[in-house]
């Protein structure tokens, strides 16, 4: 099983280098092909070790050794347990689907095969992340997904917005992996290995060891580890404050926009916080930490959808409130609640983004949802596509959404962290403010009056904006939609009795006994029947139903409605629309900041110092010594007589004492 193991990550990696190499060789057919049949590989090879895994086989171990540092071994390696293979499966099928659709959406694109050539190097480096065994591997995985993003961010490299928004993701996660390594060089320094499994083991040991990061201050040792990781998952999992970066990177293909959001790089800090749940169940500090950031961040992300007109932010937007919620339960210790969300959102998350990137497709590239409606006859595979996704992403049995995000509200209730209540009460209020725009969203594309047509004629003088009647996506679009719409159906009630009532993640996701939320969920299980009616009678349903019929009322019946709020609720919208000031203070203190800083460098340190003092300053220097020499050259005989007469007087009289 062991080459198997070394196919999965592989097999993306020879497909991104063929094509990134030889691409102009081989062509756009040969690039997609090349690159498709590698992900393939790397998704049978992944199902193939998930029923070898159920089957009790598990694997540890290293694969190859890269340094040896005295007693410390910096290794390449690879855990399978129930946790990786998991992540694996969804990681290699979405990203399948994704190279798929790329066929249909990137058809016309200059940059066709450097394009699949960056998205399948983007999956060998996800798989490489939730495959390791040490800290090591994690962090290469953890640094190589966040620079392949910052090329597909970027890839529209002509357009300025997609620069800045690639400089701004790659930054944000600067902050949170400077962190991150931080964190890994404590874990280095106090248990003398990066490999998991001597970490975890030791980790009881150190449960009340002290540092002192400030004279007089003591930290415990372990929540100062866990929270400077969780820094690298606020980053990589855009959590509150470092969320800032992923709303701008809608600027990059429609493709990647799915694959970063939905499965992989958001995610990461997701898993990579599950992966830690024997150090997080140490430091009740660092859980209620967690659970703060993730609950503000699924609240007011969620508040910041709602004014959105952008298809695509408006899905982004989303994508932050649901990392929110996952991130709450990893607070709660709800560990397989939070890797169970991941899976249900993945699929209809990654569904919603194809099913808006084929929405752009058949209109041109237009994102502004002011300039579509009544695309549902036009688009009957998107539109029910669409609804699916939007029922999952609402929490409507028996969509997949329903059965984790429940959990979630479930489990938070159940916890008496530090935090718990008011988590508890952003997750409930999501609910509503999810249902809300995701239904908005959906009935301003595909329902009411036909927009694109005024917006169309309105522009008829440009090319971009040529009339052109909308049509149904093709089969490479299609087809991963439906196959996404699949399991964004089944997921949840098809595997929550395993996951979180069973023990499906056994051994891999420690947890301790008074942290076990997801232990009084399993005492009250009565079965997904049970579930969902306890489900439809709770307030949670109730909560999204109103939602919907919120969003139904604004934009179908009263439609005025949204108007009038807007220029009522004054600076309100304001800060909404302004997304709380954060791009604003950071363009300030932080952009800003550092060039003031630089700028006061260059003249104080760069003119001032070097060119005014050493430099230039130096010249001056030799320029006077040379004029005051100058003096005495005067080339008259008697001068130089006079000067060796006085001379030798002042010697005279400094040699013969009286």
């Amino acid at each position: 099983m062991k080459s198997l193991y070394l196919l999965v990550p592989l097999a993306p990696l020879a497909g991104a280098l063929i094509a990134g190499l030889f691409g102009r060789a081989i062509g756009r057919r040969g690039a997609h092909s090349v690159t498709i049949l590698s992900v393939l590989i790397a998704f049978l090879a992944s199902l193939v070790i998930f029923q070898d895994v159920l089957a009790g086989n598990t694997y540890n171990g290293p694969v190859y050794t890269w340094l040896i540092s005295g007693d410390i071994r910096f290794e390449i390696g690879f855990l399978i347990d129930r946790l990786s293979v998991l992540m694996m499966v969804v990681v290699s099928f979405v990203s399948l689907m994704v190279h798929i659709y790329t066929i249909g959406y990137m058809a016309d694109d200059p940059g066709y095969q450097r394009f699949f050539s960056y998205i399948s190097l983007f999956t060998f480096s996800m798989l490489m992340l939730v495959m390791s065994n040490n800290f090591l591997q994690l962090f290469f995985g953890w640094e190589a997904v966040g620079l392949v993003s910052y090329l597909l961010i970027g890839f529209w490299y002509t357009r300025e917005s997609a620069i800045y928004a690639n400089l701004k993701a790659f930054l944000v996660n600067r902050v949170g992996d400077f962190g991150f390594l931080l964190g890994i060089g404590l874990v280095l320094a106090y248990f003398g290995s990066l490999d998991y499994a001597q970490v975890f083991q030791a980790a009881p040991q150190y449960a009340n060891h002290t540092i002192s990061l400030i004279p007089g201050e003591t930290w415990s040792l372990l929540t100062v580890i866990c929270i400077l990781l969780f820094i690298g998952a606020m980053g990589k999992s855009a959590q509150f404050p470092l969320h800032v970066w992923l709303p701008d990177s809608m600027e990059g293909p429609t493709p990647i926009s799915a694959l970063i959001h939905a499965a992989t790089m958001v995610t990461a800090g997701i898993f990579m916080v599950a992966r830690m749940s024997p150090l997080f169940e140490l430091s009740e500090t660092a859980l209620s930490v967690v659970m703060v950031i993730g609950a503000i961040t699924a609240l007011f992300m969620a508040f910041l959808g709602v004014i959105q007109n952008d298809i695509k932010r408006v899905v982004a937007y989303s994508t932050l409130s649901q990392l929110g919620y996952m991130t709450v339960a990893l607070g709660a210790s709800a560990y397989g609640a939070a890797i169970f969300h991941l899976m249900t959102h993945a699929f209809f998350k990654a569904l919603l983004f194809l099913g808006a990137g084929s929405v752009i497709i058949a209109l041109h590239h237009e994102q502004d949802m002011r300039h579509m409606g009544g695309l549902k006859k036009y688009m009957p595979i998107t539109y029910w596509t669409a609804v699916i996704g939007s029922l999952a992403l609402a929490g409507i049995p028996p969509f997949a959404g329903f059965f984790s995000k429940d959990a979630i509200i479930e489990a938070v209730g159940a916890s008496h962290l530090a935090g718990s209540g008011f988590a508890y009460f952003a997750v409930l209020t999501g609910v509503f403010v999810t249902a809300f725009y995701s239904f908005r969203m959906l009935f301003m594309t595909f329902h009411g009056p036909e927009r694109f047509r005024q917006h169309h004629q309105g522009h008829e003088h440009h090319e971009h904006h040529a009339p052109v009647e909308p049509k149904e996506s093709p089969w490479v679009v299609t087809v991963p939609l439906i196959l996404l719409a699949i399991p964004s159906v089944y997921a949840g009630w098809a595997y929550i009795e395993p996951l979180l009532v069973q023990g499906w993640f056994g051994s891999s996701i420690v947890v301790a006994p008074e942290h076990d939320v997801l232990g009084h969920l399993a005492e009250n299980w009565h079965g997904v029947v049970a579930f969902v009616q306890h489900g439809v009678m709770a307030l949670p349903f109730w909560l999204a139903i109103a939602g919907i019929a919120t969003a139904y009322l604004f934009y179908m019946v009263r439609k005025n409605i949204p108007e009038v709020i807007r220029r009522k609720a004054g600076i309100l919208y304001t800060i909404l629309e302004r997304k709380y000031g954060f791009d604003e203070f950071n363009d300030w203190f932080f952009a800003g900041g550092a060039r003031k800083v630089g700028g006061r460098l260059w003249r104080w340190g760069d003119v001032t110092a070097i060119d005014g003092w050493l430099v230039n300053g130096s010249a001056r220097l030799v320029g006077a010594v040379a004029g005051l020499v100058r003096q005495l050259q005067s080339g008259f005989i008697y001068h130089y007589a006079f000067a060796m007469i006085i001379g030798m007087v002042l010697l005279v009289t400094w040699f013969v004492q009286p």
